[in-house]
């Protein structure tokens, strides 16, 4: 005859073990040891900067390092000194000769009676240019010979400026050189021009 087996009751979870208090020696030295515990370092992720390169918001980095020199400014190229205008050169007896028996073309007049100082200077200058363009070589320049009663010695103005124009930079470039004109031209109220040649 078998043995029934007998069926034991279910086993029960074990008691939850009584939570002993430390006593009085086991919290001192507890709390000693506590003190002494450092807490684990935490290692940053960051990227270490390369061997031998310091930050840039290092203090003692921006300290070692010269300032930076600014950049020297290029320096101008000077410009060519402006050629000194040709010297005046009278016209020689012959062509003046020549210019009076009408042996010598006269190209071209201009003459400034009755202008002002003003617009005799405007004409001389577009007359000149004109000449010097159509490469003209002897004109003649009417100034006029004033009058020289009292109280009208002015309207010999233009005779005296015309020669002092002439013998400026600006038309120094334009004219070789100039004489008073020959009686039958004017005399002494008018010039002969002898116009510069244009360089080709």
């Amino acid at each position: 005859m078998k043995r029934s087996r007998s069926i034991g009751s279910p086993e029960l979870p074990a008691p939850p073990r009584r939570q002993r208090s430390l006593s009085e020696d086991e919290r001192e030295l507890w709390e000693s040891v506590a003190r002494q515990l450092k807490p684990l370092r935490q290692k940053s992720h960051a990227a270490k900067p390369a061997a031998g390169i310091e930050p840039a918001d290092n203090p003692a980095a921006a300290k070692s390092q010269p300032p930076a020199k600014p950049p020297e400014p290029a320096k101008a190229t000077p410009a060519p000194p402006p050629r000194p205008a040709p010297p005046l050169a009278p016209l020689g007896r012959r062509e003046r000769s020549q210019l009076s028996r009408g042996r010598k073309d006269i190209e071209a007049r201009l003459d400034l009676h009755g202008m002002t100082q003003t617009r005799a200077h405007h004409a001389l200058a577009r007359f000149l240019q004109h000449a010097h363009a159509h490469g003209f070589t002897f004109v003649l320049i009417i100034t006029g010979k004033g009058r020289s009663s009292a109280g009208e010695s002015d309207r010999g103005i233009l005779r005296r400026q015309v020669p002092l124009w002439l013998s400026l930079p600006e038309f120094r470039a334009l004219v070789v050189g100039f004489e008073e004109a020959h009686i039958g031209h004017g005399g002494e109220g008018a010039l002969y021009v002898r116009i510069r040649r244009g360089r080709r």
